[in-house]
């Protein structure tokens, strides 16, 4: 690999990571305005150059209030189309 490359690769690499990152601090925010967080939510690091974000686990009951909160943004959506 030239150096060229390399210096591409890492930019490709540095800008997946950041994609995650970004993916994070968004995750937990709207989490937040639902008065919810996941304690394990973090960046995985670039995995095959994109984002990978880790969500963790959680228990039944978290899973099923995040549901609604999902299912309940995703209603109010249709009605803004």
């Amino acid at each position: 690999m030239t150096h060229a490359e390399r210096v591409q690769y890492k930019r490709r690499q540095d800008a997946a990571y950041q994609a995650g990152e970004d993916a994070v601090t968004n995750l937990q925010a709207a989490l937040a305005l639902a008065g919810m967080t996941l304690p394990s939510l973090c960046n995985d690091g670039p995995v095959a150059g994109h984002g990978f974000v880790r969500l963790g686990g959680c228990n039944a009951s978290f899973a099923n209030r995040l549901a609604e909160v999902i299912a309940a943004g995703a209603d109010a959506l249709q009605f803004q189309q």
